[in-house]
């Protein structure tokens, strides 16, 4: 049964990607938005503040919304009320980063408990730069930590399942200062379609619903994020300020188009996508990491290291395929070397505990514990190599 209220999104997550991205195509779609988030500060402003804009920047120009309709729960303090609210939603959506999904799980579980399967199943969308995020948060939903097994029978009836990618830039923004956000004028949210066979997905303006969600990710992942990343790290070790300034460079130019070669060899190869397209697709993707109006620090951009040179991450994800396939991932392997040199940096937790793995395991558990790879696998010996010139350089360079 169809609910006569008007549409309502609960969002956790109040930053540049929720507010800016995610939380703008909802109030343009008519939903009213419910922000979730544990800082009070950020809580207080936001139900404060009645209106707050989103800034696209492009080589034509710049173009505003103004984001009305929504509120703010702090997840801590008012679990009860979050409660209800995803259990009369119509959507619930987050961008809080892979690592916290775990942390949300547990009150979105308590809010599809006690959801009415009278009322059309609650859509569940994680807009998280990850492959399969809605997935890992389902799963965590439905584990009996969080979800009586009891309870599991019919779940369907109360909630639905989508996995999406997401593809804007939106560069560090201090939300101290204000609740605008500046982002670049280009998006893509991709939304796969087969979780709602037997009914209409939730109607979001700009989306693109597809049955096959698997190439859109990798796509994006292996193109937007490997070329974002690969032009960070060998800025950092360059000495860049910003992802501006190592496109500049024609050294780092060239490492970040060797390394979206090889991943245009498998994005073709495994998808099927016309070479063309792809290098189109590839040729917007540098500019757009290298917009001059969207200036982003590489430290920023390189954070969390350990994540990013995870086994189904932006480097050796596509290169462990590549090297199977008896194909080209140097430029690949160059990337995740600059990203193993991303050490100590200020502010990034991830960099200290990256560095201390470093420091006190051999190359091979390195290999292993960070990456992911094991023994069999044709790249291992390769990264292996990578990070026993990283260890030697480090010694080397403390000495």
């Amino acid at each position: 049964m169809e609910r006569n209220a008007p549409k309502k999104a609960v969002h956790f997550g109040a930053g540049n990607i929720g507010r800016g991205f995610v939380a703008c195509f909802l109030h343009n779609s008519g939903y009213e938005v419910i922000f979730v988030e544990v800082n009070n500060v950020t809580v207080n402003r936001l139900n404060a503040q009645k209106s707050y804009r989103v800034i696209e920047v492009g080589a034509d120009g710049t173009s505003e919304t103004v984001v009305t309709n929504y509120r703010a729960i702090n997840s801590r303090t008012h679990e009860a009320n979050l409660v209800h609210e995803i259990a009369t939603a119509d959507l619930v959506t987050c961008a809080v980063g892979p690592p916290t999904l775990e942390r949300i799980a547990p009150v979105i579980a308590k809010g599809i408990d006690a959801r009415s399967e009278d009322l059309t199943p609650v859509a569940v969308i994680a807009c998280e730069n990850a492959i399969g995020a809605t997935d890992t948060l389902a799963g965590l939903i439905q584990s009996p930590m969080n979800t009586d097994p009891a309870r599991l029978n019919g779940y369907e009836r109360r909630a639905r399942f989508a996995n999406s990618a997401i593809d804007r830039i939106v560069p560090a923004q201090d939300r101290s200062l204000t609740l605008d956000v500046r982002l670049e004028k280009f998006y893509e949210w991709v939304i796969e379609r087969t979780p709602f066979s037997d009914h209409a997905p939730p109607p979001i303006q700009g989306v693109r619903w597809v049955d096959d969600l698997q190439p859109f990710i990798e796509r994006k992942l292996f193109t937007v994020n490997t070329g974002h990343a690969t032009a960070a790290y060998h800025g950092y070790v360059r000495r860049k300020a910003t992802v501006y300034d190592a496109l500049r460079d024609r050294d780092i130019h060239a490492e970040v188009r060797r390394a979206l070669a090889e991943t245009t060899a498998l994005i073709t190869s495994k998808h099927g996508i016309p070479h063309d397209e792809q290098q189109a697709y590839v040729d917007t993707i540098v500019r757009r990491i290298g917009n001059p109006h969207l200036e982003d620090a590489v430290e920023r951009v390189g954070r969390a290291p350990l994540r990013k040179l995870g086994r189904k991450e932006r480097f050796i994800g596509p290169a462990a395929e590549l090297a199977e396939m008896g194909a080209e991932f140097g430029a690949l392997l160059e990337a995740a070397e600059m990203a193993f040199r991303f050490q100590r940096v200020e502010g990034d937790e991830e960099s200290f505990q990256l560095a201390e793995i470093m420091a006190t395991h051999d190359a091979e558990e390195v290999v292993r514990r960070v990456c992911g790879l094991q023994p069999s696998e044709k790249l291992f010996p390769a990264v292996v190599e990578v990070v026993k010139r990283v260890q030697a350089d480090t010694i080397s360079d403390s000495d």
